[in-house]
């Protein structure tokens, strides 16, 4: 029981991760705008994707407890179409469609139709996975999509075609399915579920840009990209997944969504850009959504039918069960659980996935 004595509230270390893996992300946006001075657009997304892959391998070797099958539940045979399903719409498609619908549209235009994802994500999430969300969570997510709508609205031309906003707004449908796919496979070993989605992204791409003709960029530029791939994008990636173990699709997107804001902070000492109106009042509204998102309690009488099945875990009320020696916790086999009904304050991770009436 001492190693629980002070672990924070599922809530929190799932914003927390989401925040975290939000800002690493929206880091991604300077350093991956100076790259693509001297990358083309395919390229610079095969290497951002393949450094990140290379940088969990790295991760794995330094700190092997993370892929300690104790520890976490390893991937198994029947999860490879969830996993491939991630890798073409997360690492393929989405990045594809993007660059073929920003190509067609104004810089703005593009800005404003990538916050698209967020919602994208929570109705898949709700219609389509069983989530729910709350009153309060929804205005919460709300508040922080209007803050990325206010972040990337600047003055510029707001052009576009009906071809590119299509190819955009399937972008971010991917990215949504991807999201919801990813929150299916949390329960697995984080560290591995995303090594393979970047690694099988990585080449997929690398392949598109070498087959169209786009030529490699000098040592210098590629240990660059893998770097910045490894951090904000691996890294990322993995705060990402554990996010969605705790949080769920829906709650994981809002948060996720705070990327643009703190892209454009970062963007001040890394491009020289000011600070503006329009970044405070981004700030602000965020700063409420997450907020309201923070303070949402959920809890009613609900049922746990039984399962068995494999994740990581500690000996909570939702997992009673003996060991014929001692374990430490966390740690990862197959158990089952009978039937209860209780009730308490609960988020829509994989536990608890029921009707609302």
């Amino acid at each position: 029981m001492k190693s629980r004595l002070f672990r924070p509230p599922t809530r929190l270390r799932g914003a927390a991760a989401g925040l975290l893996a939000a800002a690493l992300f929206g880091a991604s946006a300077p350093a991956a705008k100076l790259l693509l001075r001297e990358i083309g657009p395919l390229f610079l997304a095969s290497l951002l994707y393949l450094g990140a892959g290379v940088g969990l391998l790295l991760l794995r070797l330094v700190l092997p407890r993370m892929a300690d099958p104790s520890r976490e539940a390893r991937l198994q045979r029947a999860d490879l179409p969830l996993l491939l399903g991630i890798v073409v719409f997360g690492g393929v498609a989405g990045p594809l469609l993007m660059l073929l619908g920003l190509a067609r549209l104004s810089g703005l235009a593009g800005s404003l139709l990538l916050n698209l994802e967020a919602p994208f994500t929570m109705l898949l999430a709700v219609l389509w996975f069983g989530e729910h969300v709350g009153r309060r969570a929804l205005l919460g997510a709300g508040l922080i999509v209007l803050g990325g709508v206010v972040i990337t609205y600047h003055a510029g031309e707001l052009r576009a075609d009906v071809w590119g906003v299509l190819a955009v707004a399937g972008a971010c449908l991917s990215w949504g399915i991807d999201n919801n796919l990813t929150q299916r496979l949390s329960l697995r070993n984080p560290l591995a579920v995303v090594r393979w989605k970047t690694l099988g992204a990585g080449l997929a791409m690398l392949v598109v840009a070498v087959a169209t003709g786009a030529s490699a960029p000098s040592p210098g530029l590629l240990a660059a990209a893998l770097g910045v791939g490894s951090l904000s994008y691996g890294a990322s990636l993995l705060l990402d997944t554990i996010a969605l173990r705790f949080l769920g699709a829906a709650h994981e997107a809002a948060f996720f969504a705070t990327a643009p804001f703190l892209g454009a902070i970062l963007s001040i000492p890394i491009l020289g850009e000011r600070v503006s109106l329009g970044l405070v009042v981004a700030g602000l509204v965020m700063a409420a959504g997450v907020l309201a998102l923070l303070r949402e309690r959920h809890e009613h009488e609900h049922t746990h039918e039984a399962i068995e099945h494999e994740h990581a875990h500690v000996h909570d009320e939702h997992h009673r069960h003996p060991h014929d020696e001692p374990v430490a916790e966390p740690h990862s086999h197959p158990h089952r659980h009978e039937p209860v009904r209780h009730s308490h304050p609960h988020l829509p991770d994989l536990h608890h996935r029921h009707q609302h009436k």
